[in-house]
């Protein structure tokens, strides 16, 4: 895995985009870059927060487990993307818990120290809540994909915004019933969607994980659809 340093990881990070000069120093000199295997559980639900987690490399897992054992995937981190903040900023324990997909390199800006930062330095605070505005945007996007969108519409836009290679090739982020639960999808409900795909020549699945988008502007009139189908 290659070596990162905590300013590299933090300067691909679009929620530190606005923090700089010495509070960006001092971000850089409290935190530490953490490794962790595929399949490793970095926290559970209800575990005291050690801080928050800006990834550098690989993916994580962010899921809530319910009294049967039951698991609903929240979201997908990938580089560039922080967990765990708002419990770090907050200092309440962990809502959800987190496993890497894949080798998995952070840093981790201890909570502690952390919300001392922000006690102390106005400019931090300021740079980090222009950040976080981002985050919240997403988390509206999630609410109305759940809400207003079905589960064709859900899939589409999922498949849009993975990133692709110049033959439009994308690769999903983890195993399809993590995605199917990810998109509050059965697993059957997220292959029915998978092949009516297929069948109208708008993607190509070449494997479990690898998907070709063949029709981008077919695939973003139906993510665009709001009216239920099924």
């Amino acid at each position: 895995m290659p070596v990162m340093t905590i300013i590299e990881i933090l300067q691909h990070c679009p929620l530190f985009a606005r923090v700089e000069g010495a509070s960006l120093a001092r971000i850089v000199q409290m935190g530490r870059v953490v490794r962790f295997r595929k399949g490793q559980i970095i926290f559970h639900e209800g575990d005291p927060c050690p801080g928050m987690f800006v990834v550098g490399l690989g993916s994580v897992r962010i899921f809530k487990s319910g009294p049967t054992g039951k698991e609903v995937v929240l979201h997908f981190v990938g580089p560039g993307q922080t967990f765990a903040e708002v419990a770090a900023i907050a200092g309440f324990a962990l809502p959800a818990s987190a496993e890497a997909m894949a080798p998995t390199t952070c840093a981790l800006i201890p909570a502690e120290s952390f919300r001392k930062a922000l006690r102390e330095d106005h400019s931090l605070c300021l740079g980090l809540l222009q950040g976080m505005a981002g985050w919240v945007r997403t988390l509206v996007g999630l609410l109305e994909d759940i809400v207003l969108r079905d589960a064709l519409s859900r899939l589409a836009r999922f498949l849009l915004e993975l990133p692709a290679d110049p033959e439009s090739r994308v690769t999903l982020p983890a195993l399809r019933r993590h995605v199917a639960s990810r998109l509050n999808l059965t697993s059957e409900t997220l292959s029915r969607c998978m092949r009516r795909l297929e069948e109208s020549g708008l993607i190509h699945s070449s494997s479990a994980r690898c998907v070709r988008l063949l029709d981008r502007e077919g695939l973003r009139q139906i993510a665009d659809q709001m009216t239920p189908r099924f």
